[in-house]
């Protein structure tokens, strides 16, 4: 009888235990419960691509308001303001034109701050400038005056992603190890200004700063599911990383470099570790067609959850070693003399430089290049990849005939560029 008496309530306590360990697990799992929200998201694009905005060039009345829009959406999360003088808003001297040489203007960072009260912070960033209504020089229409250049994918993708990412981390009721920074810079199509300042500026020391992910058009994710991400040799966490943690079906192509034509460059160049994520090019690429209407919403949540994995996996890990890479992308079209009027494939594996898009009225289209073609030679020298490209196109001056070789499916053409 004694002995039955305590089975029973033996039984009865195992019972009641195993009952509240499922009552803590699934409290823990509503409190890791967070998701990338997919309708928030679309409407941070919607509106920060919005005619209203006339394109967000750089010091211009849409900049400013699309700095009201995200300093407005970090207040919310009430993250705490980094910029000058307790604002969000960093403000930085910047020049128009080509290689700074027109009119001068101010411009503006967007800081929001999550403090963990952790040693090290890691920074989140995008870049929320475009063209404007007069592609400041860089548009690929044929005739750019007038027209606004919302850039939905360049790069209120990326800027939604930020103001995502900041909710996502806000309101997962649990504390990171590392703080956090989500910045949005201006600035970036005249030549990675914002982030150069904010480097040379910074609101904390920047040795305590983990790493840096960058997020610049990430809209466009294609129904292969090809992301681009640059900067994986900056750390050696970040390959096997990257290999282990792919769980979304992304067919990952990755570029060592720390190097390239966005704002991860400037962190890099601190001795930061980086990631840029990228969905690839497009032909609406710097043309006033990159529209809201184009977004594959479905596809940026995938790369926004992938982000979150990696800062997830990574949180209470040692602070992510540094490592120098072979500086490649470096040069941006403002450093060419001339333009051939393509948006270069960063995601194709094949030798040579494939062609995702082509400008009407540009040289290349003049030339006959189609969407698709490979670029193999160009004048006396071979292409093989995106940078012996870059290369040889800073040897080009404006009125120069140059003989271009490509590859068309099995055919190989030589055609004529006229610069």
């Amino acid at each position: 009888m004694f002995h039955l008496f305590y089975l029973s309530v033996l039984a009865v306590f195992m019972k009641s235990f195993s009952l509240c360990l499922v009552l803590l697990s699934a409290a823990s799992c509503i409190t890791k419960a967070q998701e990338i929200n997919k309708n928030i998201l679309f409407d941070h694009i919607r509106t920060l691509a919005d005619d209203s905005l006339s394109g967000r060039g750089t010091g211009t009345k849409g900049e400013r308001s699309a700095a009201t829009y995200i300093e407005n959406e970090f207040r919310k999360l009430r993250l705490l303001p980094q910029g000058d003088n307790k604002t969000y808003l960093q403000t930085f001297p910047f020049s128009k034109g080509v290689h700074g040489q027109g009119e001068k203007g101010m411009a503006n960072n967007v800081i929001g701050y999550l403090d963990n009260q952790g040693k090290t912070t890691i920074v989140i960033g995008a870049h929320y400038d475009h063209l404007g209504t007069d592609g400041q020089g860089s548009s690929l229409d044929s005739n750019p005056a007038n027209k606004i250049h919302n850039g939905a994918d360049d790069n209120a993708s990326g800027v939604a992603g930020v103001i995502e990412l900041a909710r996502y981390f806000s309101n997962n009721k649990l504390q990171e190890s590392s703080n956090f920074i989500f910045i949005c810079f201006s600035g970036e199509e005249l030549g990675l200004l914002g982030s150069k300042y904010f480097t040379e500026h910074p609101p904390v020391d920047l040795a305590s700063v983990d790493f840096m992910i960058n997020m610049d058009m990430i809209g466009r994710l294609s129904p292969a599911n090809n992301l681009v991400i640059n900067g994986t040799g900056t750390s050696p966490v970040w390959e096997p990383l990257l290999k282990r943690i792919n769980t979304e079906g992304l067919v990952i192509t990755t570029d060592s470099s720390g190097t390239g034509p966005s704002d991860h460059t400037s962190f890099y160049l601190k001795n930061i570790p980086v990631l840029h994520f990228f969905t690839g090019g497009h032909e609406d690429y710097h043309k006033p067609s990159d529209d809201i209407g184009k977004i594959n919403i479905e596809g940026e949540v995938k790369v926004l959850r992938l982000i979150a994995r990696i800062i997830e996996v990574l949180d209470n890990e040692p602070k992510l070693a540094f490592l120098t890479t072979k500086n490649k992308m470096q040069a941006r079209p403002s450093s060419f003399k001339v333009t051939l009027g393509i948006m270069p494939s960063y995601a194709s594996g094949s030798e040579g430089l494939k062609v995702d898009a082509v400008s009407e009225g540009k040289p290349a289209a003049a030339a006959g290049i189609m969407s698709g073609d490979v670029i193999i030679q160009m004048g006396n020298y071979p292409i093989t990849d995106i940078y012996s490209y870059m290369d040889a196109l800073g040897k080009f001056e404006k009125g120069q005939t140059v003989p271009v070789k490509v590859k068309r499916g099995k055919d190989s053409l030589d055609l004529t560029v006229l610069f």
